[in-house]
């Protein structure tokens, strides 16, 4: 593929990526993959807050709603 991959943080608004990496453990984790963030999966940013948290993402046809720290720790890979 050769495409850099960057946290879903980074991500901007508008854009989509697939999930390269979920690189958290213990209870988040487990609420990432049961949300349906698995590597593998297409994900688009809706809508960051002024401040750039919390940050909407859809996923799998859900819209929800994660804290930037969190998404730091998960790696995309842009789409485009």
């Amino acid at each position: 593929m050769g495409t850099a991959s960057l946290s879903l943080a980074d991500l901007p608004a508008g854009s989509a990526g697939c999930i390269t990496s979920v690189e958290v453990g213990g209870l988040l984790r487990r609420r990432i993959l049961d949300l349906g963030m698995i590597p593998g999966t297409q994900v688009r940013c809706v809508r960051k807050a002024p401040w750039g948290d919390p940050v909407a993402l859809q996923v799998r046809g859900s819209i929800i709603a994660l804290r930037a720290e969190d998404l730091k720790r998960i790696k995309v890979s842009p789409l485009n």
